[in-house]
């Protein structure tokens, strides 16, 4: 059989008969117990810009194939994008022979029967589409307005688009195609003095507003020239979404039901088991992962074939649900349950600008920068304020702040919240990249914990 059409075309990727026909021909050279094979590429466009000006861009295009040989409990993981047939053998036979060689997995839980999926809805005809010309014209809708403001406008947009495939020696046959873009970009004055951020993220990049993220950045760079040292201390904040996002993420990836169980996570349960039907959180907190939701689309079965369905985790402030793998559901007696690469978040109804006009005293934050795990026993995380944090006096913005560092935990977060908005998809990767989907509302919090200044602008 011959190899998939040329990579190099335009986002190209592996189509499901593709897919299909490339993983029965790798299955057809095994001789393990069990053997699965896994499928992923597809292209990536990134474009880089500073100064007004585009600096670097760049178009990848690759697939890869990866082999995992199973003989008992002993099993091992080669990849390869050489898709020849030489290429393939090769591939099968090193990962049988270092399979072989493999300490035996007392957790190993062997190949899954084939399971039934929804179709993944994460594709974008818009995304898939948009070429490096078109990827320039995004930038320059930016460039142009921040030469024009006498600014110096810097960024980064990053889109992909490709499949990903899961097939196995019992049958079982796995196939989404997916597509993601992320527009970031920093606005600064010429003396450095002043800086505004902007983002955005989606699986469809008709979604996304380069001219309105700049005029956002633009806007904010102005407002955040000449900056005030103020007295790190307990503020109350007004939180845009991003910023939000940046910390809800972080306890979204600690949904695991082995950590709880065993005593390693927030979600630990003193005197042993888990959190689940305890109240954590604000009781207007509800957290969810769907798949299918068009806002926030994710992949509708995980890396082993396992399909993954809509989930809430918190729901009114209780932990309902944790991940469960499949070896430790069946050690607890659980249903397996995969995380799912999305996370949504309720709100209310709530403006930023009514949030602000609410506040006596307080900071308002655009995003956070930096951040890292402190303790994970209650999720506390560090990290400083970026490009654009304002002091809100009588519910207006008065003055630009420093920069501060802060000490806190979403869950802390989210059960001092005040007042919410209303939920947007943000950008809340540190890279650039689309990331997990994150669906939050802005929020204002009080009591929130910043421990220094910084004078990093």
């Amino acid at each position: 059989m011959s190899a998939p059409r040329s990579l190099l075309e335009p986002a190209r990727y592996l189509s499901r008969a593709e897919a299909e026909a490339l993983a029965k021909r790798v299955l057809a050279l095994a001789t393990a117990d069990a053997t699965r094979v896994t499928l992923q590429g597809g292209s990536r466009g990134n474009t880089r810009f500073a100064l007004n000006q585009i600096s670097t861009a760049g178009d990848d295009f690759n697939t890869t194939v990866t082999v995992r040989s199973l003989f008992g409990k002993r099993s091992a993981n080669v990849t390869t994008n050489k898709l020849d047939d030489a290429g393939l053998r090769y591939a099968v036979e090193t990962s049988e022979r270092l399979a072989k060689l493999a300490p035996e997995d007392p957790e190993e839980m062997g190949e899954l029967d084939p399971q039934q999926y929804a179709e993944s809805r994460s594709w974008s005809d818009a995304t898939a589409s948009l070429d490096p010309a078109a990827r320039a014209d995004a930038v320059r809708a930016i460039t142009q307005a921040t030469s024009a403001a006498g600014l110096h406008g810097t960024g980064y947009l990053e889109t992909n688009a490709g499949s990903f495939a899961v097939a196995n020696s019992k049958g079982l046959f796995a196939y989404a195609r997916g597509t993601g873009a992320a527009l970031t970009t920093t606005v600064r004055t010429p003396d450095g003095n002043g800086s505004g951020w902007a983002g955005a993220a989606h699986n469809d990049w008709s979604r996304l507003r380069p001219a309105e993220l700049g005029a956002r950045a633009i806007e904010k760079a102005r407002r955040s020239a000449n900056p005030v040292a103020i007295e790190p201390g307990r503020y109350t904040v007004v939180l845009e979404p991003t910023a939000v996002g940046n910390l809800v993420q972080n306890m979204g990836f600690a949904l695991n039901a082995r950590n709880a169980d065993e005593g390693r996570s927030f979600f630990s349960k003193q005197g042993g088991g888990n959190k689940i039907g305890m109240k954590i959180v604000d009781e207007r907190v509800t957290i969810v992962s769907d798949p299918l939701d068009p806002e926030a689309p994710a992949n509708t079965f995980n890396n082993e074939g396992l399909p993954t369905a809509r989930t809430v985790w918190i729901e009114n402030g209780v932990v309902r649900n944790l991940a469960y793998d499949r070896f430790w559901a069946q050690k607890m007696g659980k249903q397996p349950l995969p995380f799912v690469a999305s996370l949504s978040m309720s709100g209310g109804t709530a403006t930023i600008e009514e949030l602000i006009a609410s506040t006596q005293r307080g900071i308002l934050v655009t995003r956070f920068w930096y951040i890292r795990q402190v303790d994970p026993r209650v999720l506390l995380v560090t990290g400083l304020t970026r490009d654009g944090t304002f002091l809100i006096e009588n519910g207006k913005i008065t003055n630009a702040v420093k920069n501060l560092r802060f000490n806190e935990s979403p869950i802390f977060m989210l059960n001092n919240v005040e007042a919410m908005g209303r939920p947007v998809r943000v950008s809340a990767s540190e890279s650039g990249s689309p990331g997990v989907a994150v669906v939050v509302p802005p929020l204002k919090v009080r009591d929130f914990n910043f421990t220094s200044l910084s004078d990093a602008v």
